[in-house]
């Protein structure tokens, strides 16, 4: 059976946003137990482990590792960095929890899954991953809450930041599509919440935006607001995106998952928007204006 209260927090430190680190933080503040998972030690986990979680070394492709940093925990927040091995590793954890008998099992997906089908998918292989990883986990008969998170404000500041402290300008293949990025932090906030007090969640999907759909011409607008000089949009063509992404040497399933998320946002599939993060938390949604006000230094500060 599953412990008493202990909660299970992956995607520690994580590579985009570090959410897991986030809720980790948030449930130690509250005074709740956590068992953070990482792949590696190092500062960042140290930091957490002097802050009160325990931190496990553990690799959730391997069964075994699954098994030992999943018993004892009667929560669980699963999610990854884009990684090939992202379904695997949810087969693993599905497998582990329902052996292990979890009372909450908070998942990590994409807002892009609820407009996908057997017969409606996209050629993004982590997309396509996070959409059968809800199937397994809808059959698993887990008590899963699936949180779906649209682009993270984080993913923009790396994509644009070079081109950003530069050039002045945002360049990227997002056409005229509108979009609504959210900040990882409060992403964070709510899974916390959620894990907090799961039971009046159990079995729902919650949709997670920033508080503004807008074009990526209002986005520049934003970004020069918060950084006191000219930003602007300039919209480059797909193939020229792809071919420096390739030759980034980024890894294939990250490329073509980028690669999708550019069609998709010309297609106007990001342009959606939902309250939830200031339902579920009290607190509105971070503004583009406000995450770049945060991070200004990382793009070459105001002017």
């Amino acid at each position: 059976m599953a412990g008493s209260g202990l909660i299970l927090v992956t995607g520690v430190p994580g590579q985009i946003g570090g959410v897991g680190q986030t809720v980790t933080r948030l449930l130690l503040e509250r005074g709740l137990p956590v068992r953070a998972v990482v792949r590696r030690a190092d500062d960042r986990s140290a930091a957490l482990r002097d802050a009160g979680a325990e931190v496990v070394v553990g690799d959730l492709l391997e069964p075994r590792d699954v098994y030992r940093v999943v018993s004892g925990c009667s929560r669980v927040y699963f999610g990854m960095s884009v990684s090939a091995g992202l379904l695997e590793a949810t087969v693993n954890m599905a497998a582990v929890a329902r052996e292990v008998g979890v009372d909450a099992f908070v998942n990590m997906s994409q807002m892009t899954v609820s407009e996908m089908s057997i017969q409606n998918s996209t050629p993004s292989p982590e997309q396509r991953q996070h959409w059968l990883g809800e199937q397994v986990l809808a059959w698993s008969g887990l008590p899963v809450v699936t949180i779906r998170p649209t682009i993270f404000l984080e993913s923009f500041l790396t994509l644009a930041s070079s081109s950003v402290r530069d050039r002045g300008r945002i360049e990227l293949p997002f056409g005229r599509g509108k979009t609504s990025p959210i900040a990882a932090a409060d992403v964070a906030r709510v899974v916390a919440a959620i894990l907090a007090e799961p039971r009046p969640h159990l079995g729902r999907i919650y949709e997670l935006t920033g508080p503004r759909s807008q074009d990526m011409d209002g986005v520049a607008r934003e970004y020069a607001a918060a950084l006191s000089r000219e930003v602007t949009y300039h919209d480059i063509a797909p193939e020229d995106w792809k071919r420096d992404l390739e030759k980034a040497g980024l890894p294939a399933h990250l490329t073509q998952h980028l690669i999708t998320m550019g069609e998709l946002n010309r297609a106007g599939r990001y342009d959606r928007m939902t309250d939830t993060v200031e339902r579920m938390t009290g607190r509105a949604a971070t503004s583009v204006r406000e995450f770049v006000s945060l991070h200004a230094d990382e793009l070459g500060g105001p002017r």
